[in-house]
């Protein structure tokens, strides 16, 4: 198997302040993704990337109930259909946060914790 780890996100609290900090520390520019209307208030910002490429990406999040440091770096693994992988979470031991969710045209993610409390996602095309 390739290397599963597809995309991060690091949580912020001023998306505007850390924007400006990556695009200057990393000389680019950070893209805006629009966020279907869910319950959770959600802004992002992604760095440049080519989703169908190997390797991780991901991008600056801001959401509502999540504070900046702490480590709050949120991994997403690869996957045909979370739901699958979602079945399998409380039976090795983790939590499921949030089911399978649609992110519109980036696909649907699976947020849980596994066995250290360490919040991970799962996405996948559908």
């Amino acid at each position: 198997m390739k290397n599963p780890v597809v995309w991060f996100e690091i949580y912020v609290d001023d998306l505007h302040r850390a924007q400006k900090f990556y695009e200057t520390v990393f000389e680019i520019e950070l893209e805006e993704i629009p966020i279907p209307k869910t319950e959770h208030s959600m802004e992002m910002r992604a760095f440049p990337s080519n989703m169908k490429s190997e390797g991780a990406t991901g991008t600056l999040m801001k959401i509502d109930g999540v504070s900046a440091g702490g480590n709050n770096v949120l991994l997403y693994f690869r996957s045909d259909d979370c739901s699958i992988e979602e079945k399998r979470i409380e039976k090795a031991g983790g939590k499921v946060f949030r089911s399978k969710t649609s992110v519109g045209k980036f696909g649907y993610v699976t947020l849980a914790y596994d066995t250290e409390g360490n919040m991970f996602g799962i996405i996948s095309p559908s």
